[in-house]
């Protein structure tokens, strides 16, 4: 799409979530800066907050460098935060602020500022709503990512797909 609202895409594990978010990015008016996607499974929320935030020299034991972060590397793009309900309430609520203010701190760095115009695209096979009820997603941040919803059936519910993933892989 040409606009920039933060789409919240739904559907089963392997249904293609990232391809579709891949493919929102390759046809926004900012295809041309970077899309980065990040498994949120993969991390706990202090290597989440490092990647996507980044962090300054001696930030915490083993930061021998600063790193910029997924945020910050980009640009005017796309992040991809694939399974998003996976992530604690705590980090929910820094994830929110960087939503709605495009800015954000570097961990251990808590003068400078920086400011990203980063477009956010987030994934889940979980019950998001259910998972609001029951305080383990924040209701504030389900309504930031939500703009746009984008059901995304099994393949089992659209055979007719399949030759085209074929074809592609």
């Amino acid at each position: 799409s040409r606009n920039r609202a933060t789409v919240l895409g739904r559907g089963d594990t392997g249904t293609g979530k990232e391809m579709v978010a891949r493919a929102v990015h390759d046809h926004s008016i900012h295809s041309d800066e970077p899309f980065i996607a990040v498994n949120c499974t993969a991390l706990t929320d202090t290597l989440l907050e490092s990647e996507l935030f980044g962090h300054v020299r001696g930030a915490f034991t083993g930061a021998v460098g600063g790193k910029k972060g997924y945020f910050e590397l980009a640009g005017r793009g796309t992040i991809f935060l694939d399974e998003i309900g996976e992530i604690s309430p705590n980090f929910q609520l820094k994830l929110l602020r960087v939503l709605e203010s495009g800015e954000f701190h570097r961990i251990g760095d808590a003068k400078k500022i920086i400011e990203v115009d980063v477009r956010g695209i987030a994934a889940t096979n979980r019950d998001l709503e259910n998972a609001m009820q029951t305080g383990r997603f924040r209701e504030d941040l389900y309504y930031r990512l939500n703009v746009i919803s984008l059901a995304i059936p099994s393949l089992r519910d659209r055979l007719e797909d399949i030759p085209a993933l074929l074809d592609r892989f």
